[in-house]
């Protein structure tokens, strides 16, 4: 059904049309305020100094906004076209025509929002967490604002690709493999409880010497490690040279968790990046010697050459890897009811990491060169991409024949164009990548790869605590994503008790798990993307304001009326007419059927809070029409008007809860 909006549009526009003998925009907005009216449109000024220019003689925005009223033609959509100050001309809507417009939603699945008439292919990347890493709270916001954005798109009838952008390629993996060979090797021998002092004494000197300022200090306390660890690095290459003794039966044995696996790869960073590492030498019968700084890079080799029969171990622990990190991943992603832990929402493998796109690396750089786009630095020997307006190339190849994220994030483009047939490729990625995705962007284009295709970076700000600072633990750590998902139920179970301690203790669990995730996501979704916001955990669990539990609780007292209806006889008649009498009754149908307007903004903009805004507007009205109109209390046919009026509402609020991916259950 068209919207409200598009409807005054056209009708405007044709009478701009009569009045002027050209077309322009009317400019259809909600009214400021409702006691002019329910729409305005804001055309009038506008065209006064477009008329003046043309003619060179002043022209008077009210007189403009007469001739426009008195060519426009609503029809039966308004009972009043008013104007006011110095032009705006105010649309008072007919309660009749509003209530038949209901009638028409009513038995619509859709509640009359239309599939786009152009539906189009739209790939949507988004979340990207890195192997051997837990998510934490720096991925939440591409993950929830990425999803929302995913559901509203599909929703509207576009074919959605989603797409996690996973970190499982590069150099850092040799050293998450020289971690896996540690937690081997210290299993096997019996010796893990020195590997776990010794990932205790480096945990103990970063906390003691954080930040860029204590970098000498830091080097200096972790050094002893370095020292103290080559021994025993050097037994165990003399023990398994191979790695057939310890650490091939580790990786098809052993069970590993992404925690002990992430300590002990914080742990090899830290020390292959101490000075002390650079001078620590480890001797290998088949590879030599080599310093203990060097061997993630010589690993990483061996994983870049999986299919080489020497290369067997190196291949299985990238794999054992990456499994375990995206079997932690789903299970947040299904805390969060995000669709990314669903295989089954799409016939296009979820992830695709860097890893996928290697292999098109080499013809990436080649096709640049070709089209003279990519150079080689004379200075450095890196072959780089110079993109207009940005002080820094687009760097594509190292020196030494290394590839970068900026080639992968280029074969990702030309991928999801060439094979996924994309129209629109959508980024959500934190702002801090805007020049990075600028220039991948500028390079896909002039390559021809992108041509008739929207590239867009959806940049999100920084999620802050209260102290207005990036959001970390109290100790200055960064806080994981499911430590936050088991604080977010844990507060929002202590709110449900509160709220109702008649609760099944198994019903109780379940809501507060709908209000704490839904509160969690709602007070990111319901912000604009681009700003930073606080995360307060009181205000997002509050029951009153723009909160995903204010919005719950709407929907629950809905549910509340028919089922103190169901108890005391009462039904509701489907074929009343709906009627819309009083000023509570209209103000809250019309915001009804301004959900189409609210989705439409979210598909343009990319930004869900939109969505939130209509949302929690839609709640606040339905609150007034509960106080101020007695339902079950009034005679036939208005009691069941109302209570087909409440019903919208709710239908309403399920539907865009759904949309932002929010739990509304009927009973909290």
């Amino acid at each position: 059904m068209p919207t409200i909006a598009f409807e005054l549009d056209r009708a405007f526009r044709t009478a701009i049309a009569a009045a002027f003998g050209f077309e322009a925009d009317p400019l259809i907005a909600v009214a400021q305020n409702e006691k002019f009216g329910d729409y305005q449109s804001n055309a009038a000024m506008g065209l006064a100094k477009q008329l003046a220019e043309g003619t060179g003689q002043k022209a008077n925005p009210r007189q403009v906004a007469e001739q426009i009223r008195a060519k426009l033609d609503l029809g039966e959509i308004a009972t009043e076209v008013s104007i006011a100050g110095t032009g705006f001309i105010n649309v008072r809507l007919s309660p009749d025509w509003l209530a038949r417009r209901l009638e028409a939603i009513a038995s619509d699945g859709r509640l009359g929002v239309e599939k786009t008439a152009a539906p189009q292919t739209v790939v949507v990347d988004y979340s990207g967490p890195n192997i051997a890493k837990q998510m934490h709270v720096g991925h939440i916001r591409s993950t929830i604002i990425g999803d929302a954005v995913a559901r509203t798109l599909d929703f509207r009838g576009d074919h959605v690709i989603r797409q996690n952008h996973l970190g499982d390629w590069g150099t850092q993996f040799g050293r998450v493999v020289l971690a896996m060979w540690y937690e081997a090797v210290f299993e096997r021998t019996g010796n893990h409880a020195k590997l776990d002092e010794l990932i205790e004494m480096q945990q103990a000197a970063a906390r003691d010497f954080p930040g860029d300022e204590n970098k000498p200090k830091l080097a200096a306390a972790l050094a002893p490690l370095v020292r103290e660890i080559a021994p025993l690095h050097q037994r165990f290459v003399g023990e398994d040279p191979d790695g057939t003794r310890y650490f091939l039966p580790y990786l098809k044995e052993n069970a590993l968790q992404l925690d002990e696996l992430e300590r002990a790869y914080v742990f090899v960073s830290a020390l292959t990046d101490n000075p002390e590492a650079g001078k620590t030498v480890i001797i290998h019968p088949t590879h030599g010697p080599r310093t203990l700084a060097e061997l993630p890079r010589l690993t990483t080799t061996f994983i870049q050459n999986p299919d080489l029969p020497d290369n067997e171990q190196e291949k299985l622990a990238w794999e054992k890897a990456r499994a375990v990190t995206l079997d932690a991943c789903a299970e947040v992603y299904r805390s969060l009811g995000v669709q990314l832990a669903d295989p089954s929402i799409q016939e296009q493998p979820l992830e695709r990491g860097e890893s996928f796109y290697n292999a098109f690396l080499p013809n990436v750089v080649q096709e640049l060169r070709e089209r003279g786009l990519a150079l080689v630095d004379p200075d450095d020997g890196r072959t780089v991409v110079p993109v207009p307006g940005s002080e820094n190339p687009l760097i594509i190849q190292k020196s030494d024949g290394a590839y970068v994220y900026g080639t992968t994030d280029l074969a990702a483009v030309r991928f999801r164009i060439r094979e996924l047939r994309a129209k629109r490729v959508v980024y959500f990625v934190d702002a801090r990548q805007s020049q990075h995705f600028q220039q991948v962007f500028w390079t896909a284009k002039k390559a021809g790869w992108a041509e008739g295709v929207a590239l867009e970076h959806a940049a999100f700000g920084t999620m802050l605590g209260p102290d207005g600072k990036p959001f970390k633990t109290r100790a200055g750590d960064v806080v994981k994503l499911k430590d936050l998902i088991d604080e977010a139920e844990q507060r929002a179970a202590a709110v449900v008790l509160e709220k109702n301690p008649e609760l099944p203790e198994a019903k109780r669990g379940q809501i507060a798990h709908a209000v704490g995730i839904g509160a969690l996501k709602y007070s990111d979704l319901s912000k604009d993307r681009a700003s930073d916001y606080l995360f307060v955990w009181e205000r997002m669990l509050s029951f009153e304001g723009n909160t995903a539990p204010y919005l719950q609780n709407a929907y629950v007292r809905v549910h509340g009326i028919f089922r103190k209806a169901n108890a005391i006889g009462v039904e509701m008649k489907p074929g009343t007419p709906i009627r819309l009498d009083t000023p509570h009754e209209k103000a809250l149908a019309r915001h009804i059927l301004q959900l189409d307007d609210a989705i439409q903004l979210v598909v343009r903009e990319l930004k869900p809070h939109h969505l939130t805004n209509y949302l929690y507007e839609l709640a606040t009205r339905f609150h007034a029409f509960f106080e101020h109109c007695p339902v079950l209390q009034s005679e036939e046919p208005v009691r069941s008007s109302r209570l087909r009026l409440a019903d919208l509402t709710a239908r309403t609020l399920a539907l865009g809860l759904d949309l932002l991916g929010i739990e509304h259950p009927d009973q909290m």
